[in-house]
């Protein structure tokens, strides 16, 4: 029988584990969350292996990577996502490219700021909804002391700035180390850069901040991926934060690196940012931007009102939260894939677990994994932030 102390300990624990389910629902129903995307897509592009004639199904998240995937020319590129702002960022892209202007997209998602956006906005082709959503939200280009960037807009932007404002008061020069860190030219400087600004990183408040349900919330990590990371990783979520960031700063060269750039300092630069604001690649991009669709559902139900033999599915890292939380919607899942899929179709997702070992039976007797592929590119990825990657093919 368990003690008074024990019964109120575990009713604590049921309490913040509802509020963050809670405040996970309400961010993702009623929030932009991610304004940029926090996957690698020169490895998911060695791995998806595209071709003129790819049929891909993939989760939107910020469209960047939907974008620099349309540089290996794909018939079709059908991004879904249940966050209808996420796919109005999408389109905003899109739009933006086919207006023509590069100085305006690079001004707009290079420097992550416009002066006179709504008036701008009217300019542009736009589905009524993402029209409707960027005027509610044309101060997100406008450039402020309390707020200098796009990039410091949304759910993760907002959590990014906090942690930035958080470093920059604890040490004053943080500020220098991370321009010096994003310029090194090798990884003995990356190394010896990192240890001096490790302290004002990893300090108390900073450490207290990433433990916070909101804050998880707010970078769109449910509790399934928390519980995974608690379980399976020493130190539990602040230890694998830690490890994380510093197997990236300490190990990958930064000098290419636009994931870490763009939250360290609000923008790109030209040498260093995603294809799709490359100069060199606008002439493709516009020429075959009518080969993204966006939908604003989830990927079971765009299966079912939408069947057809795909070549590729990109599932980012969606499947830990039906795991924990939806086990009948995840076979569902997996089976509606299965039936849309042929011989030779890829499939790529990411989990925060160190292993990937929730896949239905049903649906592992009809793959073929790739352990080897998958880990090699795990270990090149510049974002660093998930625990393993699954690249399997369809038998």
């Amino acid at each position: 029988m368990p003690t008074l102390l024990q019964q109120a300990q575990r009713f604590q624990t049921r309490i913040v584990h509802r509020a963050h389910d809670e405040l996970f629902q309400r961010v993702h129903t009623s929030r932009l969350i991610y304004n940029t995307c926090w996957e690698d897509p020169r490895l998911d592009r060695q791995m998806l292996a595209l071709q003129p004639s790819s049929r891909v199904v993939m989760i939107t998240s910020a469209g960047c990577n939907a974008l620099d995937y349309l540089l290996d020319d794909p018939a079709e590129i059908h991004a879904v996502d249940m966050n209808p702002r996420q796919n109005a960022l999408l389109e905003l892209k899109l739009a933006v490219i086919r207006h023509g202007d590069y100085g305006e997209l690079f001004q707009m998602f290079g420097h992550g700021w416009r002066p006179g956006f709504g008036d701008f906005l009217t300019g542009l082709q736009l589905p009524a909804y993402a029209r409707t959503y960027w005027r509610e939200k044309r101060h997100y280009f406008e450039r402020s002391s309390l707020n200098p960037s796009f990039y410091y807009r949304g759910t993760a932007g907002q959590v990014a700035w906090l942690v930035l404002q958080g470093l920059v008061k604890s040490n004053p020069r943080v500020r220098d180390f991370t321009y010096q860190l994003l310029e090194a030219q090798t990884l003995e400087e990356q190394r010896g850069l990192y240890e001096n600004v490790k302290p004002a990183l990893w300090n108390a408040f900073n450490a207290w901040l990433m433990r916070q349900p909101f804050i998880m919330a707010m970078l769109g990590v449910p509790r399934p991926q928390i519980r995974l990371i608690e379980h399976q990783f020493p130190g539990g979520i602040t230890g694998y934060i830690q490890k994380k960031v510093e197997d990236v700063l300490t190990l990958l060269p930064m000098r290419d690196n636009y994931f870490w750039r763009v939250y360290a300092t609000g923008s790109y630069t030209k040498a260093c940012c995603p294809n799709y604001l490359r100069e060199e690649h606008q002439p493709a991009l516009r020429a075959r931007s009518g080969n993204i669709h966006t939908y604003t559902t989830t990927v079971a139900k765009f299966l079912r009102q939408h069947p057809g033999v795909y070549s590729h599915y990109v599932l980012l890292d969606h499947q830990d939260w039906l795991a924990s939380h939806d086990v009948e919607g995840l076979r569902e899942e997996w089976d509606l894939i299965l039936r849309n899929s042929r011989p030779g179709t890829r499939i790529l997702m990411r989990s925060a677990g160190p292993r990937i070992d929730f896949l239905p039976t049903a649906a592992l007797e009809r793959l073929r994994l790739f352990p080897e592929v998958a880990r090699e590119m795990h270990q090149l990825d510049r974002v660093g932030t998930y625990g393993s990657t699954l690249l399997a093919e369809v038998l």
